[in-house]
């Protein structure tokens, strides 16, 4: 595999991918932030519109990837589509939903240059530890008091 050229058509639609999954995360984890309410709202509030200025700083380095690249960023944004929901555990279950979008266009992207270029392969493993440790954090924020099992398990 060593040696072997990257797909670059392929690599820039997945990184046209990222980019838009991230806008739209910018933009999901604003509204979201609209819409808590009761006693903890604050810091809850404070920790969504983190989350959206990190998905901004994944988007400009998506979108700074496929420039280098030789490629024009996508104008979309990702699926905005929301359950209508805004209890905290359905906004959270939401956000758990798009790291794991997340963290699965990074793996395609992993495979695309695994092997093949170094700086995009780095770029993908920290990006999917990092989208890995965010859906880790949600998860931790959906379990009940004291419960050591994954949400999702």
């Amino acid at each position: 595999m060593a040696g072997e050229k990257c797909d670059l058509k392929a690599v820039l639609s997945v990184l046209d991918r990222i980019l838009e999954a991230e806008l739209a995360g910018v933009v999901r984890y604003t509204h979201y932030s609209f819409m808590v309410f009761g006693y903890s709202r604050i810091p809850i509030v404070s920790w969504l519109r983190s989350q959206a200025d990190e998905s901004m700083l994944h988007a400009q380095e998506a979108g700074e990837l496929i420039t280098l690249l030789g490629g024009h960023p996508s104008l979309g944004i990702g699926k905005l589509l929301e359950t209508h929901k805004h209890d905290i555990g359905a906004i959270l279950e939401e956000s758990l939903e798009h790291e794991h979008e997340a963290t699965r266009y990074y793996e395609d992207l992993l495979a695309l240059v695994e092997g093949r270029d170094v700086m995009l392969e780095e770029y993908a493993r920290r990006m999917i530890a990092e989208e890995t440790m965010h859906a880790g954090e949600v998860d931790k924020m959906l379990r009940a008091p004291g419960d050591v099992q994954s949400y999702g398990a």
